[in-house]
């Protein structure tokens, strides 16, 4: 079982930044791929990005690309994601996932993952 808590939600105003965080209860295997999604009102989760191995391999969806940033501190078990730059289309509750959960699912689909997150809400105003 893997559990993971999400962190450092919050309101910001456009142009701002937010550094989110995401804790793995597991320390003892490698629970990638992992990723960050954002699911807005009324819309379908979105993928957001994602990182393959320990090696890096980073993606991301052409809506971050270049303001959002991944990263994974193996030392601390704890998933980031730097969101730079916000704009108030960013509001959402953002979960992170891990452990793929079906291999034909790009890392980006949230059917690629098994374990989530209980999400964190980010709100960007104009």
């Amino acid at each position: 079982q893997v559990h993971l808590v999400e962190s450092g939600g919050g309101s910001v105003q456009a142009g701002g930044s937010l550094r989110l965080s995401c804790a793995n209860s597991v320390t003892t295997y490698s629970t990638y791929p992992m990723g960050w999604f954002r699911q807005a009102p009324g819309k379908e989760r979105e993928g957001l990005a994602g990182i393959r191995n320990g090696g890096g391999g980073a993606v991301y969806a052409d809506s971050v690309k270049g303001r959002f940033t991944i990263s994974h501190d193996s030392a601390k078990n704890t998933l980031f994601l730097q969101l730079n730059s916000l704009k108030p289309e960013d509001t959402g509750m953002y979960y992170c996932a891990a452990v793929r959960a079906n291999f034909d699912a790009d890392i980006l689909d949230s059917a690629a993952y098994k374990y989530w997150g209980q999400g964190t809400q980010v709100t960007v105003s104009s």
